[in-house]
């Protein structure tokens, strides 16, 4: 058993290097780890943590890494936010569970009231409370199925939903993430993204928008269609920013053909991208909008936030689950929601994009292996090719994360063929420890 103890000392927001990344005892924990962890569950960085806070991770070894990653964009208000640990603190105090669905509790209600505020439009909302993304997108389709009466749902290329069954068969990335776990649910179809680097030369967002329609209403029919669910920045197929006018012209379509729009805003959600949330980016009001990550600073809970009508279409009983809107999970999301409106966070992630881009877009015309920069706010991505090609180069991405975790970064890849370096530091990281980070990031990719 592990003693849990407080921290003498609070940690520094400063990288430090003890030992070899890993270390000797991250390297004992992983021998432990073989022999107790599931083989198919994978990690980026071999080292074990023991402490962590803003925008640094302490492992066992003493090392501090700067973290460039935020546990997915989940530790946006950084890691261990002494608000969110208070909330957390006093919360656990008071109760811990009771079941929403059971006895309720004020605590969900309040986050439900926060989320219509902050989620694009004016209209009447309400939301539902779950316990992580691939459950909120999921939720999502349940709830467009029901108020529509019909059952195809339309996903892009290169999206990623989830790993239950069905946000299985929403994603579109074969391997790790479905290979090997079929059949999955059907009714679901997907249709061409909007990607500029890839797309044909010139072509536009509204462009790319009509082909994707006309896919869908060849080979499926417009009045089959339940919901379109879209990520307005693909997340795990490669930070893709799709072309001005694509989500737009996608969104009009749906509306005029009674298809629910459904914004997978798991990722790229609360300030995240310089804005509250991507799609007001473009001026697109969701008919629902699933979130998660980013929602309660470290606790699971993720939420579908949308139309009033479309939610309370499902009958009594239709949607919730045991641990949904648990009363700690909601705490530290009133908490972490409080914190990205009072610190403007959303401005944060600007300031990071304008420290960012420049320089990653400067050492693109000295690195042939870098083909695309791209992002918004603090949701920033490389995309890594065999020079003279589009030729997708993963050992390219791997290599140059490994390098950076052997310095003291952490580098997350992504991308349909895993070419992709992503950038999702917590949104509270001085400009002096990103500064640093990032020559690391710059030294690893001269050395291709």
């Amino acid at each position: 058993m592990t003693t849990v103890s407080v921290p003498a000392t609070p940690l520094e927001q400063r990288r430090v290097l003890r030992t070899a990344i890993p270390g000797p005892r991250s390297v004992a924990l992983g021998e432990r780890r073989r022999a107790a962890v599931a083989a198919g569950v994978s990690s980026t960085l071999p080292v074990y943590v023991s402490r962590a806070a803003g925008a640094v991770i302490e492992d066992v070894d003493g090392n501090v890494l700067v973290d460039l990653g935020s546990g997915i964009a989940v530790t946006s208000v950084g890691a261990s936010s002494p608000e969110v640990a208070a909330a957390v603190a006093a919360q656990a105090a008071d109760f811990t569970h009771t079941c929403f669905m059971i006895s309720p509790y004020e605590e969900y209600v309040a986050v439900c009231e926060g989320l219509a505020r902050l989620t694009p439009g004016t209209h009447e909302k309400r939301s539902l409370l779950v316990n992580s993304g691939a459950e909120a997108v999921e939720n999502a389709v349940k709830i467009a199925r029901r108020a529509t009466g019909r059952s195809a749902v339309l996903v892009l290329d290169h999206a990623y939903h989830g790993r239950t069954n069905l946000t299985m068969a929403m994603t579109a990335r074969a391997m790790p993430y479905k290979t090997g776990f079929g059949p999955f649910v059907g009714e679901v179809y997907r249709v061409p993204a909007s990607y500029p680097l890839r797309d044909p030369s010139g072509m536009t967002g509204e462009q790319a928008a009509r082909r994707a329609i006309d896919v869908a209403e060849r080979q499926v029919g417009a009045d089959q269609v339940a919901a379109l669910v879209v990520e307005p920045i693909l997340g795990e197929g490669g930070f893709v920013v799709p072309a001005p006018g694509f989500l737009r012209t996608l969104a009009a379509w749906a509306a005029d053909k009674g298809i629910v729009f459904v914004a997978d805003e798991v990722q790229t959600g609360f300030a995240r991208t310089g804005s509250m949330f991507a799609s007001d980016h473009e001026g697109v009001v969701p008919d629902l909008i699933a979130l998660a990550k980013g929602i309660a600073g470290g606790l699971p809970l993720g939420a579908v936030t949308g139309r009033a009508d479309l939610l309370d279409a499902v009958h009594p009983g239709g949607l919730g689950g045991t641990f949904g809107g648990n009363p700690i999970a909601c705490a530290a999301a009133l908490a972490s929601l409080q914190i990205y409106e009072r610190d403007d966070l959303a401005g944060a992630a600007r300031a990071i994009e304008a420290a960012v881009v420049p320089r990653l877009r400067a050492l693109q015309a000295r690195v042939p292996a870098v083909a695309d920069v791209r992002g918004r706010g603090a949701m920033l991505a490389v995309e890594l090719v065999v020079p003279g090609s589009l030729e997708p180069d993963k050992a390219a991405a791997q290599k140059v994360a490994a390098a950076c975790a052997a310095q003291g970064v952490l580098v997350l890849t992504c991308g349909t063929w895993g070419n992709v370096l992503r950038l999702l530091p917590p949104l509270v990281i001085g400009l002096d420890l990103l500064d640093e980070a990032l020559t690391v990031l710059e030294e690893a990719l001269l050395a291709l």
